[in-house]
């Protein structure tokens, strides 16, 4: 399975459906905090100036947030893109 990163704040309503969504599907992510304004400068280089969270990365490849995730899901696409 592919590394999953998501870039989330504690207040996030879609962080939380967003996590809710990959634990349900038992995947294991690493949850990035953009507290900082370091690593929120660091989250929009890597999704192409995007500055709302969440955003979702498995392996190198930027998703989007958590509607383009559920999309993917819905689409039947998501588990494809996880396994690979």
């Amino acid at each position: 399975m592919k590394k999953v990163q998501i870039y989330t704040t504690m207040t996030c309503p879609y962080c939380f459906a967003a996590k809710a969504l990959l634990e349900k599907k038992n995947v294991e992510y690493e949850e990035i905090s953009v507290g900082n304004p370091v690593v929120r400068e660091k989250m929009m280089e890597r999704a192409g100036g995007r500055r709302s969270v969440p955003q979702i990365f498995i392996g190198e490849e930027h998703i989007g947030g958590f509607d383009d995730m559920a999309a993917l899901d819905r689409a039947g696409k998501l588990d494809g893109l996880l396994a690979n």
